[in-house]
């Protein structure tokens, strides 16, 4: 992992394309700013890791009825 200090307004940037802003620092919070091309796409990483536990667990409550199936056979 690379890390970096930065100051309000200051900027990281990521590929050509991808500019990362820190807009604020209050307590134990950074408010982050950032332009990417609008085929990027951004999300929170603790979202993007809910999205995927609740897939995982949708799939997996969708195949139990086949299971009981196939055991039945």
């Amino acid at each position: 992992m690379l890390v970096l200090t930065r100051k309000r307004n200051q900027s990281i940037s990521v590929g050509d394309n991808i500019l990362i802003t820190v807009l604020g620092v209050e307590a134990d919070r950074v408010s982050l700013g950032v332009e990417a091309p609008r085929e990027v796409r951004v999300f929170r990483s603790e979202l993007l890791e809910g999205t995927k536990t609740v897939n995982r667990d949708s799939v997996g409550s969708t195949l139990w009825p086949l299971r009981t199936l196939k055991k039945e056979e």
